[in-house]
């Protein structure tokens, strides 16, 4: 059974009442599965006034009980995790058990990010005052206003809501309205777990009126953004308008190296599956395979068999190892990627065709033989397509790369421990991984450059985008010390038993 999602403002749950609902609809089947509420131009002005009003008492709250809540809320997203699960699947269409562990996933983070809550430092600092002293203090930003995508919908909300409290801020966000029910399922552990009304509030609805609603509003003094590059740069150009901070986590088109002492037999099963994993609808997903020319053919083939036996289905089907794409719109973006490149020279290694009849199910692709010039090297497919292209020099392959506007992720394959430590330094991106696939984990750095965007969506880093810095100096006062009373002299005991 999928809920129907409410709106959550100021500590109360708004049910759709007389309010415009949009369907949610489950790609797996392309039926409708349940209906969320959409937020009025009144509910989101209330959710800003809400997250303003409880800025002050939250940003002054012990960090120990903001950790506290948030601990106790991930604790809570673990004991519904079946039932967060179930609801994800339905409206995601990934495989079960990618999305149980999604719940524990978030769960992880939320509570590495609450022990963070304690550890924000300030320091003192050498000063040339004589009579002074210069001290550099760490405090929450404010209000803030978060918009996440749907392709990680616990993950995605989780990482920022739990960032932005562990720090003292207060949040408004609006989730996507393809997944409500996930986004949902954080807020209700979040209230149930003690949070003060006004802390989080999330609202759905139009996501242009809402955004430019929130980030216009005074009472908001930060923004986070995670999905598009379009809509993120939409985003940023009226951030900038009202001279206000934005961190952008806006996707990536990983490159992997795969050089000819690279170790096949464990390469190819673990490219399936991270190729694979959430459908390729991952900004860290492996894209542009560069693979040394004495061992493409091989890999080629032998990535190609991997990937046509790979079984796509529903989610809720144990035995589905690939569920359907999200949307019609993602289904509709892989055909002319893959028309582009063959008509430039590629082929179709694995895949290549989808079928909509039901949903959205479309073959994991392998397309071989892809040059500089197609789409497919320089536009992110965000769905199962996955591309190769030879090469044979470092030089040539490493500039080849990084000649791309985005700067999320990049892996590297290689038997050389010359190579491991110098091609990280050389890739133009935020993170870089070695010899296995996969950015980051539960505590760490998650973030990009160049057009992936900027700032950190994990680790300390995460809890420190949403603080700000300020200097006080002060002035020590001159004490005047009080005369002392004189102390009595034995001739003044004489006089006084002689008087």
């Amino acid at each position: 059974m999928y809920p129907d999602s409410s709106l959550y403002i100021d500590g109360r749950w708004i049910t759709a009442g007389e309010r415009t609902q949009l369907a949610v609809e489950d790609p797996a089947t392309r039926q409708t599965i349940g209906r969320v509420a959409v937020a009025t131009e009144g509910d989101v002005r209330a959710a800003a006034e809400a997250a303003a009003r409880a800025f002050v008492p939250w940003s002054l709250s012990s960090p120990h009980e903001r950790a506290r809540i948030l601990m106790n809320a991930a604790a809570g997203l673990r004991r519904r995790k079946e039932e967060i699960a179930h609801a994800m699947t339905l409206e995601m269409g990934k495989p079960l058990r990618d999305s149980l562990d999604e719940v524990d996933y978030t769960a992880d983070i939320i509570d590495s990010l609450a022990t963070e809550a304690p550890r924000r430092y300030g320091h003192v600092l050498p000063t040339a005052l004589a009579d002074g002293s210069t001290t550099v203090i760490e405090e929450p930003v404010g209000p803030v206003a978060a918009f996440t995508t749907w392709n990680y919908p616990l993950t995605v909300p989780g990482r920022k809501v739990a960032a932005a409290l562990a720090a003292g801020c207060t949040v408004v966000i609006k989730p996507a309205e393809e997944t409500p029910a996930s986004a949902v399922a954080l807020a209700r552990a979040l209230d149930e777990a003690g949070l003060p009304a006004g802390v989080l509030n999330m609202v759905f609805g139009d996501p242009v009126a809402i955004s430019s609603a929130l980030i216009s509003s005074p009472l908001i003094r930060k923004v986070s953004f995670t999905g598009s590059l379009a809509v993120g740069r939409q985003l940023a150009l009226a951030a900038a308008d009202e001279v206000k901070p934005i961190m952008l986590e806006l996707g990536g088109h990983a490159p992997v190296i795969v050089f000819d002492d690279a170790d096949l037999d464990r390469l190819i099963p673990d490219a399936v599956g991270s190729k694979l994993h959430n459908t390729g609808q991952s900004c860290g997903s492996p894209i542009r395979f560069f693979v040394h020319r004495s061992i493409h053919d091989e890999f080629v083939r032998r990535y190609a068999a991997a990937l046509d036996a790979v079984r796509v289905g529903s989610g809720l089907d144990p035995q589905t190892e690939m569920g359907p794409l999200a949307s019609a719109k993602r289904f509709e973006a892989m055909q002319p990627l893959i028309d582009d490149a063959v008509s430039k020279g590629a082929t179709v290694a694995a895949g290549g065709t989808g079928d909509d009849s039901v949903g959205y199910y479309w073959r994991p692709t392998l397309v071989a033989g892809v040059t500089d010039d197609a789409d497919l090297m320089r536009v992110e497919p965000f769905g199962p397509i996955a591309v190769t292209t030879p090469f044979d020099d470092e030089d040539d392959v490493v500039a080849r790369a990084n000649d791309v506007e985005f700067g999320l992720a990049a892996y590297v394959f290689t038997g050389s421990a010359d190579r491991a430590l110098r091609l990280p330094r050389l890739l133009d991106v935020g993170m870089v991984t070695i010899n296995r696939f996969g950015v980051g984990a539960r505590d760490t750095f998650f973030g990009g450059r160049k057009k992936s965007g900027f700032g950190s969506e994990g680790g300390p880093e995460a809890v420190e985008e949403y603080t700000v810095k300020k200097l006080v100096t002060q002035g020590i006062a001159e004490e005047r010390v009080p005369e002392s009373p004189r102390r009595p002299s034995s001739a003044d005991g004489i006089h006084s038993r002689n008087a």
